[in-house]
């Protein structure tokens, strides 16, 4: 699935807001958790039998993989700064594909 720059902002709004690490983070979204819905499930202390999210994420990371934590971390302004250099690689391919068939259509019309 596609990551959007949208997506991972929110992630950041959301790691800030419920004070999680990055390694929580990670584990929250491969899990598939969606950031606007932590609210949710976050103990608001009116909840004393509710665990506190980054302990619950933890948890439920090692229930469905079997593992403490996510074999590489990543945090998120590293993902974000990944894409941005991936997309300015991209657009310079393309620019450079344009450029070799403007020269080659160039070349066959004389």
């Amino acid at each position: 699935m596609a990551v959007t720059k949208a997506i991972l902002e929110k992630w950041m709004v959301a790691q800030k807001r419920h004070r999680l690490s990055d390694k929580q983070v990670q584990m929250a979204r491969e899990l598939g958790l969606n950031p606007d819905k932590l609210g949710k499930i976050d103990n608001h202390k009116q909840e004393p039998w509710k665990a506190p999210l980054p302990q619950f994420i933890e948890h439920i990371y090692f229930k469905r993989f079997k593992r403490e934590k996510p074999e590489t971390v990543k945090p998120l302004k590293q993902i974000l700064k990944e894409m941005e250099t991936k997309k300015k690689l991209q657009k310079e391919k393309k620019e450079e594909r344009r450029k070799q068939r403007a020269l080659s259509s160039d070349s066959a019309a004389e």
